[in-house]
């Protein structure tokens, strides 16, 4: 589905790390990020690996970092798939158990993708609120 888009505004990215599968990158600087990606990898085991960016090598990230800080990003060999609510849709349905592939499904219906990423917008500026947020999740303004 997502295969053939790259990103459009920074374009692709060469990277010393060649993936034949995508890869989901969070900010593992922010303790609600971590905490969400914990919550739907343990019961849900999808098959994709989730990873902060911090820990990827820079050629993989610095054409990204703007967006990592802010999205959640699904990568394969440097170039950005999917972001956002559509990258855990993505997720989900990599996992094994049914009412997970199931929910990724549904998130990514018409009407249900458009409130999914309001939803997700409104989250990400307010992570900093949720539970498990901290002052070093909370988004700085977007550059000009």
């Amino acid at each position: 589905m997502f295969a053939d888009r790259t990103d459009r505004k920074e374009g692709p990215v060469t990277s010393p790390i060649i993936r034949s599968e995508p890869l989901l990158v969070f900010d593992g600087d922010c303790g609600f990020c971590q905490n969400v990606i914990n919550r739907i990898s343990s019961p849900g085991r999808p098959s994709m690996e989730a990873v902060p960016w911090q820990s990827l090598p820079s050629e993989t990230t610095r054409h990204h970092t703007e967006r990592l800080d802010r999205e959640v990003l699904l990568l394969r060999d440097g170039h950005v798939l999917a972001g956002g609510a559509d990258a855990l849709a993505v997720y989900l349905r990599h996992s094994p158990r049914r009412r997970y592939r199931i929910a990724g499904a549904v998130i990514t219906f018409p009407g249900v993708i458009r409130c999914a990423h309001a939803v997700y917008r409104w989250v990400a500026r307010n992570r900093h609120r949720m539970p498990g947020g901290t002052h070093a999740c909370r988004l700085s303004p977007p550059q000009p």
